[in-house]
C-alpha cells in the first residue's frame, strides 16, 4: 500500500510491523532456515506476538486488534521481505485462526484462538493429501465418530509446520456414503504420539517450517473439536479460501518489493561501459516493468480486500481474491527474475540474496490453490455474474453497423 492512501493508523501499524522485521529477526535465523539448520522457528512467532502483531483481524476479546483486511495486507508486505518461510508461519495464525473465529465454539476460541494470538500455541493446516492436490474433495482422511470422539486415520503432505506445531487444522471424510460436498468435516487435531510427521520434504527454498508428510493412526479427537458442523467442511474450506489466498498475494508484494529494492540499488552502484547501469534501457525499463508489477498487485490485493471487508457478494468476493493471488505471485515471479537479470551472474550467487528470493516465490504460484485453479474459480464466477446480472450500461453489441442482421447471428 502507499502512503496517500493509508490512515494514520495504518501508516502506524505498517511502522510497527517494519520494526519487528528489521530489529527482532536475525539474519542467521533466515540463513539457518535456508540451509535446513532449523525446522521451525518458534521464537518468530513469540517475538511477534510479543509485538501484538499476530491475528490481527480477530476480536480483541481473542488479544486480536479487530482490524480488516485492508490493514492486514499491509502488515503482510512487510512481513514477506523475509520470504515465504517466515510469511507462511506468520500467515498461519490469520488462516486456521479464521476457521476456528468463524466457525469454533466459544470454548474453541478460548482453548485455541487465544493462546495461538498470544503466541503459547503455535499451529498448521493439514489439507492436501498424496493422491490429492487440487483435488480436495477428493480426500480419503476419514474420521469416524465414536462416542464423544472421532477416531481420525490418514495422511496429508506438504503440511507447514508438520515439524514443531502444536496443534492442526484437518480436513475429513466423516459420512463415506455422501457426496464430496457433503461428506467433509474439519477439526483441531492436537499433537500427540498418534500424529507422526513420517517425512520432511527437502525444498527448493521456502525452508525452515518443518514441511512434511504427517500420518494419523487412529487418533482420538475430541467431538467438541469439530469445526461448524458434520459434514459441513466445504462452508469452512471455502470461507477458508480467502486468508490462504490473501496473505499468500500480500507476502508475495513483501518479496517482489524486497528483490526489487536490492537490485534497483545495485544498478545505481554498478558501472558497465563508464557509466551506472540503471542508464541503460535495458536494466531501467526492467526497473519500470518492475515497479508497476507491484503497484497492479497492490491495487488488485487492495480491491479483493475492500470486497471481503465490505461483506459483498461471496462469489464476487471469491474472484477478486483468486485474482490477487495470481496477479500478485505471478508479479513477484516476474519482478525476482528481472531483478537477477539486473544484477547478472552476480545475482545468481548467494552473495546477493535474489537466488534465494527465486527459490522462495516459485512455491507461491502453487501453494493455496495453484494459480490455474485461480484461472478456473475467476472465469467461474465472472460467468456466473454475467448470467445474473447481465450487461451493465450500454450494450454495444447493437452498435455495430451490421447489427439488425439476425440472421448472420448463428449460435448452434
Amino acid at each position: 500500500m502507499l502512503d496517500f492512501m493509508m490512515t494514520n493508523e495504518e501508516k502506524k501499524l505498517r511502522d510497527e510491523v517494519r520494526a519487528f522485521v528489521s530489529e527482532d529477526i536475525d539474519k542467521q535465523l533466515l540463513r539457518d532456515m535456508d540451509e535446513d539448520k532449523v525446522r521451525y522457528p518458534r521464537e518468530f512467532l513469540e517475538k511477534a506476538a510479543a509485538r501484538g502483531l499476530l491475528g490481527l483481524r480477530f476480536p480483541k476479546e481473542y488479544g486480536g486488534r479487530g482490524l480488516p483486511w485492508t490493514s492486514e495486507i499491509i502488515a503482510l508486505e512487510e512481513v514477506g521481505v523475509l520470504g515465504t518461510s517466515l510469511g507462511c508461519l506468520y500467515s498461519l495464525v490469520s488462516i486456521v485462526g479464521e476457521a476456528i473465529n468463524k466457525f469454533g465454539s466459544d470454548l474453541l476460541k478460548e482453548k485455541y484462538l487465544r493462546p495461538t494470538i498470544a503466541g503459547r500455541l503455535t499451529t498448521a493446516e493439514a489439507l492436501t493429501e498424496p493422491r490429492g492436490g487440487s483435488d480436495f474433495f477428493g480426500a480419503t482422511c476419514t474420521a469416524r465418530r465414536d462416542g464423544n470422539s472421532y477416531i481420525l486415520n490418514g495422511q496429508k503432505r506438504f503440511v507447514v509446520g508438520s515439524e514443531g506445531a502444536d496443534y492442526f487444522m484437518v480436513y475429513a471424510r466423516t459420512d463415506p456414503e455422501a457426496p464430496p460436498h457433503k461428506s467433509i468435516s474439519a477439526f483441531l487435531v492436537d499433537r500427540c504420539p498418534e500424529v507422526k510427521a513420517e517425512y520432511i520434504y527437502g525444498l527448493m527454498g521456502t525452508r525452515g517450517g518443518g514441511t512434511g508428510r504427517l500420518v494419523f493412526k487412529d487418533v482420538r479427537v475430541p467431538a467438541e473439536n469439530i469445526l461448524g458442523e458434520e459434514n459441513n467442511g466445504s462452508a469452512i474450506f471455502y470461507q477458508m479460501m480467502i486468508p490462504e489466498r490473501m496473505t499468500s498475494a500480500g507476502g508475495a508484494v513483501g518479496m517482489g518489493r524486497a528483490a526489487l529494492d536490492v537490485a534497483a540499488r545495485y544498478s545505481t552502484r554498478r558501472k558497465a561501459f563508464d557509466l551506472e547501469i540503471k542508464n541503460f534501457q535495458a536494466v531501467s525499463f526492467k526497473v519500470a516493468d518492475s515497479i508497476t508489477c507491484l503497484d497492479t498487485a497492490r491495487a488488485i490485493i487492495y480491491l479483493a480486500a475492500r470486497s471481503v471487508d465490505a461483506g459483498d457478494l461471496a462469489g464476487r468476493s471469491r474472484r477478486l481474491v483468486s485474482e490477487a493471488k495470481k496477479v500478485a505471485t505471478e508479479n513477484a515471479w516476474k519482478i525476482v527474475n528481472n531483478a537477477m537479470q539486473i544484477m547478472g551472474g552476480i545475482g545468481y550467487t548467494n552473495v546477493y540474496p535474489i537466488e534465494k528470493m527465486l527459490r522462495d516465490v516459485r512455491l507461491i504460484m502453487i501453494w493455496t490453490g495453484t494459480n490455474e485453479i485461480m484461472d478456473l474459480i475467476i472465469q467461474h464466477e465472472y460467468y456466473k455474474e454475467l448470467a445474473r446480472d447481465g450487461f451493465k450500461g450500454r450494450d454495444i453489441e447493437f452498435d455495430a453497423l451490421e447489427a439488425e442482421q439476425v440472421d448472420e447471428k448463428i449460435y448452434e
